[in-house]
Parts: C-alpha cells; sequence; structure tokens
C-alpha cells in the first residue's frame, strides 16, 4: 500500500494528499508531520540515528521518532504506529507538547523539507529493537547533556530537532514533568477540519 501524507495551506488545513516518496523534492509542499520524544522513567532521552538510506538526512543524529500521519489517521494513532515500526517500542501514553511547531530546511543535494510537524513525549521502559530501514543506531542519553551537546553545537542533529530542542527547554527542566498541550491547538488538519 502507498503510504501518503497530508499536504497543507498556509493555515494548516488539509488540501490534499501525496505519495510520501514523491512529495520530498526541492519545492516540497507544507504537509503534516510529527517528531516524538522518547524517555524512560529516569528522564534519559532515546537518541536515534537516522538510517544512511533515508531519501532526508540519512545518518543524521536525532530525536527518537519522526514521521507523517497517514490520512484521516489521529496523531497519537501515527506516533504509535512509529515507534512500533520503526523502534519495536510500546507507546501506551503518548502526550503533545508543541502542537504548532513548524519548520523548512534544505539538504546539500537542494531536497526540502518543509512541514507543520507537532511534537510528542512518550515514556517507555522497553528496550528498543531498531529497524535497520530507519534506524542504524539508539542510545539512551540523559537530557541535560543532550541538550548541552545540542545548544552547543557540539553535536550535529537534524535541523528540525536542533529547533525543537529550546522550545522544549523552555517547557521546564524535566522532561517528564513538561505541561501537555491542548489537542485544539493542533493544525486544523490534524483535528479534521477540512477547506
Amino acid at each position: 500500500m502507498t503510504e501518503q501524507v497530508v499536504l497543507l495551506d498556509e493555515q494548516g488545513r488539509g488540501i490534499g494528499v501525496s505519495d510520501k516518496a514523491t512529495v520530498h523534492h526541492e519545492n516540497t509542499p507544507l504537509h503534516l508531520a510529527f517528531s516524538c520524544y522518547v524517555f524512560n522513567p529516569r528522564g534519559e532521552l532515546l537518541v536515534t540515528r537516522r538510517a544512511r538510506a533515508k531519501k532526508t538526512w540519512p545518518g543524521v543524529v536525532t530525536n527518537t521518532c519522526c514521521g507523517h500521519p497517514a490520512p484521516s489517521e489521529p496523531f497519537t494513532g501515527a506516533v504509535t504506529r512509529r515507534l512500533a515500526d520503526e523502534l519495536g517500542l510500546p507507546a501506551p501514553e503518548v502526550d503533545l507538547l508543541l502542537p504548532r511547531f513548524r519548520y523548512r530546511a534544505e539538504m546539500p543535494n537542494g531536497v526540502v523539507e518543509n512541514e507543520l510537524c507537532p511534537v510528542f513525549r512518550a515514556v517507555t521502559d522497553a528496550v528498543p529493537s531498531a529497524s535497520p530501514e530507519e534506524v542504524d543506531e539508539v542510545g539512551w542519553m540523559s537530557w541535560p547533556l543532550f541538550v548541552s551537546l545540542v545548544t552547543g553545537g557540539e553535536l550535529a542533529v537534524s535541523p528540525w530537532c536542533r529547533e525543537q530542542v529550546p522550545q522544549l527547554t523552555a517547557l521546564g527542566p524535566d522532561p517528564l514533568a513538561w505541561p501537555t498541550a491542548d489537542d485544539a491547538d493542533l493544525p486544523a488538519a490534524a483535528r479534521g477540519v477540512v477547506v
């Protein structure tokens, strides 16, 4: 089955769908995505390195998991699905943190990411089992160390992760105690609102 992404207008409303395999290019349209940061009960972050076969940012260190909700798929379902597919992780609870995060980034080869990308948190003590098609490496890291390495420029991470980290640290020092956001603040397309 062909995986599709939800295309958006500037107000975050759904305006169509496109095949994921062909949507990323030099003029990538704005589309719906998500990022998830998985922590263990000690507050350590599960950091991943993207598989070298990925079309965008291959081999780059990033947050735990990213993906695209399918048309009409709730975000929590999409996050849970991708955590299971990429890392073999259960996610009994997924919390919305940054409902309106948006970024645009261009790779050296000209391929662009252009996403409205809400950010989520999940907590688990399960042992990850990475899919080699998606993830090259995984490892737990203390959140303060990760923040220090990213903000200090000592750890090169994906452009979305680099922009998300300061916004997440603004929520407080303990990632397990971050306040959750209201689903009503999600882009219209994620709430079933259509043009």
